[in-house]
């Protein structure tokens, strides 16, 4: 492109990598200081060409490796949120539908932030934010680091994930959408129960809640178990028991986005606002199977061998509702060009409230006795972040061009489950338990378990408050062949956690010979039953059975330090250099549930106390090389050294139960930081009309990585414990490209240029050498690790993204075929001999046709999950779990007034 001035590439990097957009930058090129133009350049290209190619423009200027999805290609995708849409970036694979493993690792080695600041998490177990929080409708851009600079955490591996809020408009903007939806699944009944198809607001009624009664109790901290037997089935009766399934017909999903913004220009200040609310009403119904423990069976006559189920569940219902609303609010000031304050809100929340009926089998329920065991679950928990942030951006051009940037974030999440329950029932085939005619009958064969836990009561409550705030300098230094910027800067981060769980057991063995039979515990144990019928000796109705360790406070504080180097020489090669500074600062301390107080002994030694605590503090560096063969061609290589520093309470010596999982974990307080080396070379080619191809090559090497393993399980889940494995590595390629079918010419009467076709993939290799004496000398729990020399949990060797293009000419139809896949991956490492469980590759081919019948507005229509593939994890051959999926669709009518 011909300018009339010649364009400085410090400018444009440095416009770009502050976080304005690129239209922005080029507007503050236009009206550069010699008040010179550029000439006017008209490219015509398609929607999301002309999109994707803004993004590549500022992913081209960046000092590091880093890739960039805009808004525009998320709705091209039609992803509903953050993590569904990262899916479709080079290397990155979904886990769970909430966390994403780049390059292979796990959620553990990726960062998160939210406008460049730190942010909270409700997730009771992990300090990383589930993405799934974010719906895209908020969301300018995901920027996805993957080389290490100075200026960002030194937590750092696979990548650092910065979701971007939508800021100001260049215009007026007011807009509304409505959405309607639905799931092939969704077709026939679904489950619910009473106070569970009516929570259209995402907010608890209060029927789910602990009674009150039983909240003073806690709050003063007296013991349930202590109570009398006659205060205790008073408190019992209280307890919601109405959580009997029931078949009911499925709503279809609704949702609505607004948005309203504006931008006011007067003769020195530039003011402006958006704001933005968003609505989703979502269910899907689902067929699982679950199994927990097989044993091997040798094929007889000629069979072949095989595991066989021997503890789990062969036949789940589910059904689950989510409510998802957001509100955004941004406002900016900004004076001369020079000086901009920025201003934003943010609140997200996420209800989940999902009903699941199981059929399975037990170590000592089987079968082969005619018997069989029902589970009735209800999951419900409210997922909450409230974020405020204000940052501000200087020039002080009277004073050497000083830059001067600053921001402040307070933000705190809050995870709320006030009523899951899990209640067992027992189906005996014919009378007595005896097996007559091998059917199994769950509403007239079922009776309430009689045990000290027939029904489990789960409270668990996580509130978690995250404050940031830093500066940095810059100054720019021109040689005669030499462009520098010298930055330096400061990051300071507090973070405080307080988790509450409580558990609540029902048991049967307490009543005196009553009669178990049916098939819904409301009935079974009505309020007659609770009050009035006789109790066995001195049994209680009722048991609190907490763990140590279920209550928690931790806090955390970071103090960063860095200077960074940027320079261009002779307009070819681009070098930055970079160290960091970091003093990190962590304390865990478990609580006893009967005294809210730290458990510790009377006299705690040091050596108690340093259990709860966790220091580091390093200096770690960051090399970068750019060299531009023209303006279309370039060249990356880089090196930095990072760490991953454990979890909030992997390193505290208490057990506790993971509330997701349900598995035990048991923290190990001599759990170290894991030490990365990371190296990236990449080649990059940006093509005029838009047309782009990178090519990467990545390694990391890595010492003492943190690692997850199991020990032995009997009639329930395996303990996890947290433990340092020897060394590991990841390594791969990665290559990306955009190209329009223009050298086609027409075809089938349309043009080529009409078509375009976007994708990426990564081949990577990884493994992990686990030393299975150090890990028992290290957790002091013995174990029986399958393969100690094995992939690590959860890195997929490959994974594909593809998608097919589609514009009209007259702009009023475009369309996007959207496919994705990943190679196996492992999930659960085996032990006891049991080979690794891997989850199948999840073939995703999704559809989205948007047309434009006016200016003002836009219909859209999108099917995903086309196929109609399962979520399966298996061994061995052997399915151990499966999940239907369904295909979803949605149609949306977009007016912008």
């Amino acid at each position: 492109m011909k300018t009339k001035f010649k364009l400085s590439i410090l400018t444009l990097a440095l416009a770009t990598g502050c976080g304005l957009s690129t239209a922005y930058a080029e507007t503050a090129l236009e009206e550069n200081a010699d008040g010179q133009a550029m000439e006017e350049v008209i490219v015509k290209a398609s929607r999301l060409k002309g999109t994707a190619s803004a993004v590549m423009e500022e992913r081209k200027n960046q000092a590091f490796i880093a890739d960039i999805l805009g808004a525009e290609q998320i709705a091209r995708t039609g992803d509903s949120d953050a993590a569904a849409a990262l899916r479709r970036v080079t290397g990155i694979t979904l886990v769970d539908g909430k966390y994403i493993y780049v390059r292979g690792l796990g959620e553990r080695f990726s960062s998160t932030q939210l406008n460049g600041a730190a942010v909270p998490s409700p997730d009771p177990t992990r300090t990383v934010i589930p993405l799934d929080l974010f719906p895209s409708s908020i969301i300018e851009s995901l920027s996805v680091q993957k080389s290490y600079s100075a200026a960002m955490p030194a937590h750092f591996a696979g990548g650092n994930v910065d979701v971007r809020l939508k800021t100001i408009p260049s215009d007026f903007v007011f807009s509304m959408q409505g959405k309607l939806g639905g799931n092939t699944n969704n077709f026939d009944d679904g489950l619910s129960y009473n106070g569970g198809d009516d929570d259209w607001y995402g907010k608890d009624d209060g029927t789910r809640a602990a009674p009150a009664s039983l909240q003073k109790l806690w709050k003063s901290h007296s013991p349930i178990n202590d109570l009398s037997q006659q205060d205790n089935r008073e408190i019992a009766a209280q307890m919601n028991r109405d959580y009997d399934p029931k078949a009911t017909s499925i709503n279809p999903n609704t949702g609505f986005d607004v948005t309203l913004g504006n931008r006011f220009d007067f003769d020195d200040f530039r003011l402006g606002f958006l704001t933005a609310v968003s609505y989703d009403n979502k269910w899907e119904v689902s067929e699982e199977y679950e199994g927990q423990d097989f044993t091997y069976q040798e094929g007889v006559d000629g069979e072949d061998s095989s595991w066989a189920l021997v503890r789990g569940f062969d036949d789940i219902k589910s059904t689950e509702h989510t409510v998802r609303f957001s509100g955004m609010f941004n406002v900016g000031l900004e004076f001369q060009r020079d000086h901009r304050i920025d201003f934003s809100s943010l609140i997200l929340h996420d209800t989940r409230d999902e009903i699941r009926d199981k059929l399975g089998n037990t170590n000592n329920v089987t079968i082969s006795d005619g018997l069989r065991v029902r589970d009735s679950d209800v999951i419900y928990e409210e997922r909450e972040m409230i974020a405020n942030q204000i940052r501000g951006t200087h020039n002080f051009s009277g004073l050497w061009n000083l830059g001067a940037d600053w921001f402040y974030s307070d933000a705190r999440s809050n995870r709320y489950a006030p009523g899951n329950i899990s209640t067992r029932y027992i189906i005996a085939d014919g009378s007595n338990g005896q097996p007559e005619d091998g059917i199994f009958d769950p509403i007239n064969e079922s009776s309430l378990r009689k045990a000290t836990t027939s029904s489990r009561y789960s409270f668990q409550n996580l509130d978690d408050n995250v404050e940031n705030y830093g500066f940095s300098f810059s100054l720019p230094v021109n040689f005669s062949n030499v462009e520098l910027e010298i930055k330096a800067g400061g990051n300071f981060i507090e973070k405080t956690r307080d988790a509450m769980a409580r558990r609540i057991d029902v048991n049967t063995l307490a009543f005196d010979n009553l009669d178990l039979t049916g098939h819904q515990m409301g009935v079974i144990l009505n309020d007659d039953v609770m009050l009035n019928h006789p109790l066995s000796g001195n049994e209680l109705i009722i048991r609190d059975t907490t763990a140590s360790g279920d209550d928690y406070y931790s806090a955390q504080l970071v103090d960063a330090y860095f200077i960074d180097t940027d320079f261009f020489i002779a307009q070819k090669w681009r070098v930055n250099l970079g160290l960091r500074y970091e003093d990190f600062r962590q304390v865990v301390a478990p609580l006893d549930p009967t005294t809210g107080k730290f458990e510790l002994p009377a006299k705690p030694t040091n050596e108690d106390l340093a259990a709860l605590a966790f220091k580091d503090d390093d200096v770690f560096g960051a090399l970068a090389f750019t060299y531009l063969l023209d303006d279309e061609m370039q060249f990356r290589a880089s090196y930095a050294q990072t760490t991953i520093r454990p979890d909030i309470r992997e390193v505290a010596p208490a057990t506790y139960i993971d509330p997701l999982t349900g598995f035990p974990i048991g923290g190990t307080p001599s759990v170290t930081s894991t030490a990365i080396d990371n190296y990236d070379l990449r080649w990059e080619w940006y093509l005029p009309a838009g047309d782009n191809l990178s090519v990467g090559l990545f390694y990391k090497d890595m010492d003492q990585p943190i690692e997850a393993v199991q020990s032995p399980a009997q009639d329930g889940p395996p303990l996890i414990r947290i433990a340092n494995a020897e060394d590991g590595y990841v390594y791969g390629l990665e290559v990306e490209f955009l190209k329009d079918f223009g050298f086609l010419g027409d075809f089938a009467g349309m043009n080529g240029t009409d078509f375009f076709l976007s994708g990426n993939f990564t081949v990577s290799e990884s493994e992990i050498n686990i030393d299975t004496q150090n890990v028992v000398e290290q957790t002091g729990v013995s174990t029986s690790i399958t393969n100690p020399t094995r992939a690590m949990t959860g890195h997929s060797p490959w994974v594909v993204n593809m998608n097919l293009g589609w514009d009209a000419p007259n702009g009023n139809h475009s369309a996007t075929l959207a496919y994705n896949v990943f190679a196996e991956r492992i999930i659960i490492p085996g032990i006891d001999g049991k080979d690794d469980a891997y989850e199948q590759p999840f073939h995703s081919l999704d559809m989205v046709y948007t047309y434009y019948p006016t200016y003002s507005s836009t219909l859209k229509f999108k099917v995903q999950n086309i196929l109609n593939q399962k979520k399966e994890i298996e061994f061995e051959d052997t399915l151990m779990r499966s999940e239907t999926k369904g295909v979803a669709f949605e149609v949306a009518l977009k007016w912008d007034f």
